[in-house]
């Protein structure tokens, strides 16, 4: 959807409530506005869009959430687009929330324009977002949790978060999602030893792709080494051994085993209320999230800080001011501002 000028300007309750009640009735316009309108950052809009999340909380979280990650190349869209039509075929409806890398000009999507997901795009039961990443760790965009529960108030009850997978922290997306999926694809022994650790220990579910023609005998090889090397590892939960399974995701080979496996963990976190106790921690999370986000962005606002920033940067640069005592003196310009 385009932003466009004045669209989602002089919102009033009445009308936010309009536009929950769209969202929940699913109309495939309202959920993209709504979801513009979260990611503004303008104030009058935030203000509209906490309105809209409180009016559609209640609607929420009777969904599995999924978290997509893997390297560049290893086949996410490809593998989200195979899953997404055998799900829907269940009778599922899904939400595909894409992170695509920002401009570092404009900090519009790069990869927004191109066509993705195809056949996917075509079915009325899929709503498929994309957004710039901009400058969130983890590759995921600021607002995608709030996204993610305007598409399950939407009647989305399978939602998918694809991220950048360029090597930041996958942390911000484990913290949002029930089940992180790290993709792989066939590999010798060097770039298994490239794998970082940490990203491996937050897997749920470790797949390796592209597991057919010359590259199956390598993919279940790859399948033995990451399975050898997950012993090693803590487990991403105690109630949980993280399986490795093979798919060809090109081919529609081993979807039903990744299904299954999905299912089988959803009902036994569900069950020993693993998973209830993952969304509480989730939501303390996101609280304090966006505290730091706000102080970030008063502070940044700071007409003192503004002042001071240039000649303290400058003198940072030059090697004339340590980087601990700019820092101090510009949260000392804040505090003496905010006291006012």
């Amino acid at each position: 959807m385009r932003r466009e000028a004045g669209v989602l300007t002089n919102k009033v309750p009445k009308e936010i409530s309009e536009m929950a009640n769209k969202v929940r009735s699913s109309d495939r316009r309202t959920i993209a506005q709504a979801i513009t309108l979260i990611e503004s950052t303008r104030p009058d809009h935030r203000a509209l869009a906490e309105q809209l999340l409180s009016d559609l909380l209640d609607d929420t979280g009777k969904t599995i959430r999924l978290g997509v990650s893997g390297p560049p190349g290893v086949g996410k869209s490809t593998f989200i687009e195979t899953l997404g039509l055998y799900v829907i075929k269940k009778r599922h409806k899904l939400a595909v929330l894409t992170v695509d890398p920002s401009s570092t000009l404009s900090g519009g999507s790069v990869l927004g324009d191109k066509t993705r997901m195809e056949r996917l795009t075509r079915e009325s039961d899929v709503f498929i977002r994309p957004s710039p990443s901009g400058s969130t760790l983890g590759g995921v965009a600021r607002r995608t949790r709030e996204a993610m529960l305007v598409c399950e108030a939407a009647g989305h009850d399978i939602v998918i978060v694809e991220t950048v997978g360029v090597g930041q922290s996958e942390t911000a997306v484990r913290d949002m999602v029930d089940m992180f999926i790290l993709l792989t694809q066939p590999a010798g022994g060097d770039e298994l030893q490239g794998i970082k650790r940490g990203v491996m220990e937050l897997a749920d579910l470790l797949i390796v792709n592209k597991a057919d023609g010359e590259l199956l005998n390598a993919a279940q090889r790859t399948q033995t080494e990451y399975r050898n090397a997950l012993q090693l590892l803590r487990s991403a939960s105690p109630d949980w051994t993280t399986p490795v399974l093979t798919c060809s995701a090109l081919y529609e080979i081993g979807i039903d085993a990744v299904w299954d496996t999905i299912n089988d963990y959803h009902m036994m976190m569900s069950k020993n209320e693993a998973l209830q106790e993952r969304r509480r921690e989730q939501a303390i999370a996101w609280m304090w999230a966006e505290v730091r986000d706000a102080l970030n962005e008063q502070f940044r606002a700071s007409p003192v800080v503004a002042d001071k920033i240039e000649d303290l940067e400058t003198r940072v640069a030059n090697g004339s001011l340590a980087p601990v005592a700019g820092a101090q003196a510009l949260l000392a310009a804040f505090s003496g501002d905010t006291q006012l």
